[in-house]
């Protein structure tokens, strides 16, 4: 939509009475947001208030945690009734949870703008947005980010900013190690001065338990977790240890790799799909593999640009392609599970296959990875 054609609809709406002030303002706000740029906490914040507000037949916010230094966790909600009733599945998109990635939260509002200014003329997006809610959260590592603006020598900070444990000065946990997923097993550090510090229990951090709370009270709903980073340009499926793989690991392969094709078609950038131990390394308590493991069938870390010249300082220039093309892959694997889910397609249940062998899945699947993780520690498992 040209500016012209934009501002000649927003008269018209005025002038016929059928729009208020503030949705008005929501719209304008919306449509002048510069989504080239990276921005501050405070005018994301904003963004979602005038996103919310400008949307209200499609957009609603809920705070669904704090940080540890007491800052709200918000997510906006992406959908459309549907006339019939149907119960809606969930998709979950999250970014921000490591502070220095910044390209993440901003795909994250690139990812609500496309939706918000095309389902009107998307029937295929505007039929997902009637079966589907879209839960996105800009910016989980709300105090980490912060901290990541505050100066230069803070800006490649990467984790949150809980306390130091005793007898020691180094603050904050790797959120992205806190998950109940094999938690403290490998590609972990119990240096609270390490970047990748899993904190002192699964979940011992208010930022990680927000999410665990909050997905798993809809987790027989939700069809998708992707979750956003930087960098590497991967596409990550579960699971992080390699003795371990989810029982529908191939098609998990496959989509991913047709949501890898369609990344390239946009502006030619290759995206490796795999699990972490065969394309970058072994880990464990990621938000990617907890959310296989409690039983969301398709779990996916996004490993935005680049390969290595900048990391984590991508060029403001680069982050209009590196969203365009995380939207197209991240489209075609919402379609995909999607169309699976409502064209009487089957779901897989358990949550993951341990050397061969399939086993159960919710907290089943807790207390078996609790076990495996005892058993492969000690080596009782080669």
């Amino acid at each position: 939509m040209t500016l012209e054609c934009w501002t000649l609809g927003l008269f018209l709406l005025i002038n016929s009475g059928l729009t208020s002030h503030s949705l008005v303002e929501g719209l304008q706000s919306t449509w002048r947001y510069d989504y080239t740029k990276y921005h501050p906490m405070d005018e994301i914040y904003r963004w979602m208030e005038d996103v919310e507000r400008g949307n209200p037949e499609l957009v609603s916010s809920a705070v669904y945690g704090h940080t540890y230094e007491g800052r709200n966790i918000t997510l906006l909600k992406l959908g459309l009734e549907n006339s019939e009733g149907r119960e809606k599945k969930v998709i979950w998109v999250d970014c921000g949870i490591h502070a220095r990635e910044w390209i993440a939260p901003a795909f994250c509002q690139w990812f609500v703008k496309q939706i918000v200014h095309t389902y009107k003329s998307n029937k295929k997006l505007e039929q997902m947005l009637q079966n589907l809610d879209i839960y996105v959260t800009p910016v989980i590592n709300v105090d980490g980010y912060i901290f990541t603006w505050a100066n230069d020598s803070t800006r490649l900070w990467r984790k949150s900013r809980s306390a130091p444990p005793p007898e020691s000065s180094c603050y904050g946990v790797d959120l992205n190690r806190n998950f109940n997923a094999n938690w403290g097993m490998l590609g972990v550090s119990f240096d609270s001065c390490a970047n990748t510090y899993c904190g002192t229990s699964p979940g011992s951090e208010p930022e990680a338990k927000a999410v665990m709370d909050f997905v798993a009270r809809m987790v027989k709903q939700t069809l998708c977790f992707l979750t956003i980073h930087s960098a590497g340009q991967l596409i990550l499926l579960p699971y992080g240890h390699p003795e371990i793989s989810a029982p529908n690991y191939n098609e998990l392969v496959s989509v991913g790799q047709a949501a890898a094709e369609e990344m390239k078609k946009v502006h030619g950038m290759n995206y490796t799909v795999g699990t972490s131990p065969q394309i970058l390394y072994p880990n464990s308590g990621s938000s990617r593999d907890w959310a296989r493991l409690i039983g969301i069938p398709f779990s996916y870390t996004f490993e935005l640009r680049d390969k290595g010249e900048f990391s984590h300082l991508l060029p403001e220039e680069q982050i209009q392609p590196a969203c365009e093309e995380a939207y197209a892959g991240a489209l075609s694997i919402i379609t995909y599970v999607h169309d699976k889910a409502f064209n009487n397609g089957t779901l897989p249940n358990a949550a993951v296959t341990v050397m061969g062998f399939t086993s159960l899945s919710g907290v089943a699947m807790t207390i078996w990875s609790t076990l495996m993780a005892v058993c492969l520690t000690a080596g009782v498992l080669v």
